[in-house]
């Protein structure tokens, strides 16, 4: 019997059987040992959770202002990770209002209800000029040339045979900068009325008659009739009575 006991840990059956699930008594029970292994993960793993939990146990959960348990884990917005994008003062002092009211910025209008002051001329600043002060500022209005001269003053003509008022044409004409063009405004006037009815004629004597002086000079009103005499032969074409008219 001595000489078939070996030094090997296992007996024969458990030497020649290599593939047998090798089993372990414990508490009476023989269990596999591939059961053991997985009782200890599990137990191992069971301590850790003991342990983390043992670790928070004092923190429990939270409980915000609005009296909403968070988990915990959940990040705060009080916590310093929540202040990142926190616009207010770091300091616990400012309100959360925003900078300078509102009315900072570049091209801003300012705090609603403010009102500028008229700024003061620096008398030492040296761009200052005294004349500036006293400086008055007019609309200038341009000359008309011959082009722009027929299709603003045409209009005009025509409408005064509608109306028949030399007062309003006196008017208009005295807001427009007519300079040389001056003595062209009869010369319009008649050669509109050639191509009209006598009506148109009869009034637009009285229409020359009523600028002269005012708008037109003397003059000019002879200038313009040279002028129209001169054309004749061109006038004939468009109106064949122009000569006797």
């Amino acid at each position: 019997e001595l000489e078939n006991l070996s030094d090997a840990p296992f007996s024969g059956d458990e030497e020649n059987g290599g593939n047998e699930e090798r089993k372990t008594e414990i508490n009476g029970n023989w269990i596999p040992a591939t059961s053991i292994t997985e009782a200890k993960i599990n137990a191992k793993a069971k301590r850790r959770l003991r342990k983390n939990s043992s670790r928070d146990s004092g923190r429990g959960d939270s409980v915000s202002d609005n009296g909403e348990t968070l988990k915990i884990g959940v990040v705060v917005p009080t916590s310093p990770k929540g202040k990142l994008l926190d616009r207010r003062s770091r300091s616990g002092k400012g309100r959360g209002l925003p900078k300078k009211g509102g009315a900072g910025g570049k091209g801003v209008w300012g705090t609603p209800g403010q009102v500028y002051d008229v700024e003061e001329v620096d008398i030492k600043d040296p761009n200052y000029d005294d004349d500036q002060e006293n400086c008055v500022y007019e609309t200038v209005v341009l000359p008309l040339d011959e082009r722009a001269f027929e299709k603003t003053l045409t209009p005009i003509i025509q409408e005064y045979f509608e109306h028949g008022d030399t007062n309003e044409v006196s008017e208009m004409l005295k807001d427009l900068n007519l300079g040389e063009m001056k003595y062209s405004v009869p010369v319009l006037a008649v050669s509109l009325a050639l191509e009209g009815k006598a009506s148109h004629r009869e009034m637009t004597s009285k229409l020359i008659s009523d600028l002269c002086g005012t708008v037109v000079t003397k003059s000019d009103v002879e200038k313009s009739f040279d002028r129209l005499l001169k054309e004749l032969p061109e006038l004939v074409l468009d109106s064949p009575r122009a000569p006797q008219v």
